[in-house]
């Protein structure tokens, strides 16, 4: 059996419609990737910062604070033990279930000369 010239006529816009879930559901997925890669990088950074404050003898929670942007200060937690600056970010999440599960974490260490 031949198919009527422009039987198919649309068939690529259905295509398509049938592909854009898995479209969006991969855009959202590296662009959640590119969040949580975004907040262990500013984690290392407050961390390095608050290392650099305490081996110059000054406050490492309030350097690792500083060194966060605005958005990310409430999000964060400074922890200070021993030689050791620990900083624990949420990333920002397009879900808000899949937020309360993500954690970066970066620790930064002091040696003594």
């Amino acid at each position: 059996m031949t198919a009527r010239p422009g039987a198919q006529r649309g068939q690529a816009s259905v295509e398509l419609l049938a592909t854009l879930p898995l479209v969006l559901v991969v855009a959202l997925a590296v662009t959640q990737l590119l969040a949580v890669g975004y907040a262990s990088v500013l984690a290392g950074n407050a961390a390095e910062a608050g290392a650099l404050a305490l081996a110059g003898g000054g406050d490492a929670r309030a350097a690792a604070r500083a060194a966060l942007p605005g958005w990310t200060r409430a999000r964060g937690q400074v922890s200070v033990r021993d030689a050791e600056v620990t900083v624990r970010l949420r990333p920002p999440a397009l879900l808000h279930a899949l937020g309360r599960r993500l954690e970066v974490s970066a620790a930064a260490r002091v040696e003594a000369p």
